[in-house]
């Protein structure tokens, strides 16, 4: 069964350790063997630059990383393509896995709205405008005072919406992410859970995922042992209560897989990396109908691609 997931940080991961071999390394969740192994079609690449790089070295540190997807991944691996539009989707061969890249935080751009179009050309599809904190452009989900976007983060979103990329509200606060549900075109949560069965400030409530299915927006389920329960051994049942919990609320169309994939120490038992997605997808088949199966690991995210 193919597999569309929406988040994992093995570009932050290669940037971090020049010395990581993105093809097999032990210190990688998702490797371009597990990838091409378990059937992977398309994988999002999260670009990721962490608060301790200098305000002034933040958009290199980004465009590193993009430069690493070329040098250790497409130009060594045939099979793996870089999407930007739609119809590259479609034209994937039945050996070829598709990559989307994606911002995780708008700080390299810092205040230069000019930066985002050069990095919409380099294959940015998708967009977090921030990474849990305060920046130019929103709260995140952490910011104890819960403020909205800034005219910056206003402008930001009419220019995704120009381009018709994802505006990822994962990260935001729930000021900021109304106040994207209001601007975006495109908007999805690329890796977070319901609140309701976990209230980690991460995850979303019940009105902001009836909002983002009435947005015809996308929830990407992760594999965040602290989104998934909020003590003990975190399991895949625990993962199926969240996967029942959204149905409930009617995100049958709307659902999909976000794993975060080394960006996290922790794992859920039996969720260890991107090799453990045929036994997951084996306990989905024990509970629903294969073709929202299909609809969850793949077709729903394929199908909201916008640009």
């Amino acid at each position: 069964m193919r597999i569309f997931d929406a988040h994992c940080d093995v570009l932050y991961k290669l940037w971090s350790d020049p010395n990581i071999d993105p093809y097999n390394d032990t210190k990688l969740q998702t490797t371009v063997e597990r990838l091409i192994r378990n059937q992977a079609k398309v994988q999002c690449f999260a670009v990721f630059v962490p608060h301790r790089v200098p305000v002034g070295q933040k958009l290199e540190a980004a465009l590193e990383q993009i430069y690493l997807l070329h040098k250790k991944i497409l130009k060594v691996f045939p099979e793996f393509k870089l999407i930007k539009r739609k119809r590259d989707l479609s034209e994937l061969k039945e050996n070829e896995i598709g990559i989307i890249l994606t911002l995780e935080g708008c700080e390299p751009i810092g205040q230069n709205i000019a930066l985002l179009d050069i990095l919409y050309k380099l294959g940015i599809r998708s967009v977090g405008l921030t990474w849990n904190h305060a920046n130019l452009l929103a709260d995140g989900a952490l910011e104890e005072r819960n403020g909205g976007l800034s005219n910056f983060g206003k402008e930001v979103v009419k220019q995704l919406n120009k381009y018709r990329l994802w505006t990822d509200l994962s990260h935001l606060s729930e000021k900021s992410f109304w106040d994207v549900i209001e601007a975006a075109n495109f908007p999805i949560a690329s890796h977070s859970n319901s609140y309701h069965l976990c209230n980690h400030p991460r995850n979303l409530k019940d009105n902001q995922i009836l909002a983002l299915i009435k947005s015809n927006g996308m929830i990407g389920l992760t594999f965040v042992p602290d989104f998934t329960l909020a003590s003990g051994e975190v399991t895949i049942s625990h993962v199926l209560q969240h996967i029942d919990h959204l149905l409930s609320l009617g995100a049958e169309n709307h659902l999909g897989i976000g794993s975060d994939f080394d960006g996290i120490d922790s794992t859920i038992k039996g969720l260890e990396g991107y090799h453990c997605f045929p036994i997951f997808i084996e306990e989905l088949l024990k509970h629903y109908p294969e073709e929202l199966v299909k609809n969850i690991v793949y077709q729903n995210f394929q199908n909201a691609v916008s640009f």
